[in-house]
């Protein structure tokens, strides 16, 4: 993905990255409400999106017509602290009343394989989002897919074996339905992430750079990630 197809914003701190995150995903409710009736966000994980949710917090929004699904979820139990879902509870969906039927957490307690297969046929006729939000990680993974690791070609979620990091079971969308939205929004902060963001801006394959599209996608990142002295948004 080259500089032309995405448009990369930096800002000063993370705390003004998650700031700038989260007025873009009131604008983005917005206008799909507007034009829809109801908004489809896919969150991700991470300290950067948990800081911007939060900030969602005391906002005004319509919020019983968010709809709530996620890029990924670990195998751990349900009520696991270290799920995606439990850390979004906690830091925004049961802050606000987005109605309990309005939010989809990957089932990943139920196994890899279970909870891919239950989840693509959830999230299939509800396609396209209209919005996703994925982060970066120090060795170019977004969301659960690793450098190294085989896509299948068909699939919008597929199980996660042998994760570099743990827990080694996961469950993630795949490019293909990461793609399927309106707009995609990256949030990128810290100086361990600046040698993966180089590599991606340079070309390198690694798994963010898989997840391309002829929406917009918006890379919002602090001084420290993208190593310059000067930010610009």
């Amino acid at each position: 993905m080259s500089d032309t197809e995405i448009a990369f914003h930096c800002f000063e701190s993370a705390e003004q990255v998650a700031t700038e995150a989260a007025r873009r995903m009131l604008a983005a409710a917005n206008q799909a409400i507007g034009a829809r009736g109801r908004f489809q966000l896919v969150l991700a994980g991470g300290r950067t999106p948990l800081a911007a949710y939060t900030l969602l917090v005391d906002q005004s929004a319509d919020w019983d017509r968010w709809h709530i699904f996620f890029g990924d979820e670990r195998c751990v139990p349900e009520k696991d602290p270290d799920r995606n879902s439990s850390a979004a509870a906690s830091a925004f969906l049961d802050r606000v009343p987005i109605p309990a039927a309005n939010r989809y957490p990957i089932p990943a307690e139920l196994g890899a394989e279970e909870a891919a297969a239950r989840y693509e046929s959830l999230i299939r006729p509800r396609l396209p989002f209209d919005l996703v939000v994925l982060g970066l990680g120090e060795d170019g993974h977004t969301a659960s897919l690793f450098p190294g690791q085989a896509i299948p070609l068909g699939s919008l979620v597929m199980p996660v074996h042998q994760a570099p990091k743990p827990p080694p079971d996961r469950v993630s969308l795949t490019p293909r339905a990461l793609v399927a939205s309106a707009a995609i929004l990256i949030l990128v902060t810290g100086g361990g992430k600046r040698e993966a963001l180089r590599a991606w801006r340079e070309g390198a394959d690694s798994p963010v750079a898989r997840v391309v599209s002829t929406a917009p996608v918006e890379v919002l990142m602090d001084r420290a990630a993208a190593g310059v002295a000067t930010a610009w948004a």
